[in-house]
């Protein structure tokens, strides 16, 4: 779905005052205090936007609490309600029970279309940040309106890229543990509105987006043998990928221009990563090693490929150029490492490390350096970025008779453990880009 998008305010607003300056939180590895937020229910302009009005409002405070970067102030602590989207604010009124932020918003639908207004004010400050804004869409299409409006909050108080408007592809699991029925599906990034786009008739695994989010490659062992698909979102029509005679092609993954793909081939217990021309299908060998290389990921720029590796006698972090070409070693610490993914910011590598037992979900930087953990259990694994590289996701797994694979996320910093509520059992995610 398209947005129009009309900017309803010319200027930034009022200047701070010099005992308090610009609204901004500082997001660091050291222990964040809230910050504070009140967003009374958005104003329903005509009868049939009434119900809407309530769920934008809500859906907005839930993708800015879900951060841990943000508390949402009830509104029974409220001592004024707003009387209208227009009319002035009463800043005295909220700075009295301490709310640092606030969004206010009004919502109409005509015609099975939804039109969004909303404003952001720092309450301290008397100022509002940034411009107003109106979106446009379809009915529908109200909960990605609502996603969007706590991009702008987000990004406007914090200063990082937004990341709510997006979608994750990940394995919807059901049945029991010895007979689990599979099917790739898709996601809002918070749990909502999965979407199946393959049936359960056969394992499937490693499903990735393209960089533009209307593609997925998925490795599938319908034939009996894992094989590489791509699959276009759209229309859920797909095509196999010749990745070569009499081989097993699994672990895919797109380049960053979108027309290229690295994967692992495995040919005679041996496996190497090799790159495919989607287009052509032309193909090319990356690595020539007796080791099992695989779970490659490109660097943002393209320029470089991390992968897994057990060519040192224990699954380790190499780096090469895209091209292929002498690969350098960048995990030293205690353990296995796998599933390497490179940042979208370019900055950091996510991975999964194994040691004493259990599974944590890690990152360092490009190098090898600053290695730190963000989760442990006896199960964690695979992980994935947001498209503003500022939370992962990955799957965790319960043991014994009766476990079962769910789907959390995690700050960079280590903070907000959350689990993603979905109605079946899930793995392997794979976040997308932000939806144009």
């Amino acid at each position: 779905m398209r947005f129009i998008v009309v900017l309803l305010a010319a200027l930034w607003g009022v200047t701070a005052t010099a005992q308090q300056g610009p609204l901004r939180l500082e997001i660091t590895e050291g222990v964040i205090e809230p910050l504070t937020f009140a967003i009374p229910a958005f104003e329903a302009e005509n009868d049939a936007a009434r119900q809407l009005a309530q769920d934008v409002s809500r859906v907005v405070a839930s993708d800015l609490s879900g951060t841990g970067l943000f508390r949402e102030i009830p509104a029974t602590s409220f001592i004024a309600q707003r009387a209208a989207f227009a009319a002035p604010v009463r800043f005295p009124d909220w700075r009295a029970i301490n709310a640092q932020a606030m969004i206010t918003g009004a919502v109409a639908v005509s015609g099975g279309q939804v039109t969004v207004k909303f404003r952001i004010y720092d309450v301290f400050s008397g100022a509002e940040l940034g411009q107003g804004q109106q979106l446009v869409g379809t009915e529908a299409g109200w909960r990605r309106m609502a996603h969007k409006v706590a991009d702008q909050v987000y990004s406007r108080i914090t200063g990082e890229a937004p990341y709510f408007d997006s979608r994750v592809v990940f394995i919807s699991e059901t049945g029991p543990k010895g007979n689990r029925r599979q099917r790739v599906a898709l996601m809002d990034y918070d749990g909502a509105n999965v979407q199946f786009l393959t049936d359960s008739s056969s394992i499937v695994l490693n499903p990735r987006f393209s960089p533009t989010g209307d593609r997925i490659l998925y490795t599938s062992y319908e034939t009996g043998f894992p094989q590489i698909f791509m699959l276009d979102v759209a229309t859920v029509g797909r095509r196999s990928l010749d990745t070569g005679d009499g081989s097993m092609g699994f672990a895919p993954r797109f380049a960053p221009n979108g027309r290229t793909a690295v994967y692992s081939l495995e040919q005679g217990g041996n496996s190497d990563l090799y790159k495919i021309d989607l287009v052509s299908g032309a193909r090319q060998r990356l690595t020539n090693a007796p080791s099992i290389e695989t779970a490659p990921s490109y660097s943002p720029d393209g320029r470089q490929i991390v992968f897994e590796s057990d060519r040192s006698g224990t699954q380790q972090l190499y780096v090469m150029p895209a091209n292929g070409g002498e690969a350098r070693r960048i995990s030293f610490g205690e353990g296995r490492y796998s599933t390497p993914v490179w940042s979208p910011r370019g900055d950091l590598i996510a991975f999964t490390k194994q040691t004493k037992g259990r599974f944590a979900i890690g990152v360092m930087r490009v190098d090898g350096s600053e290695e730190r953990l963000l989760s442990a259990s006896p199960l964690d694994e695979g992980p994935t970025w947001s498209p503003n590289g500022r939370v992962i996701m990955f799957t965790r797994e319960t043991l014994g008779e009766n476990g079962a694979p769910s789907i959390y996320s995690v700050d960079i910093t280590g903070r907000n453990l959350k689990r993603i509520e979905l109605p079946n059992d899930a793995s392997d995610p794979a976040w997308g880009p932000l939806q144009p």
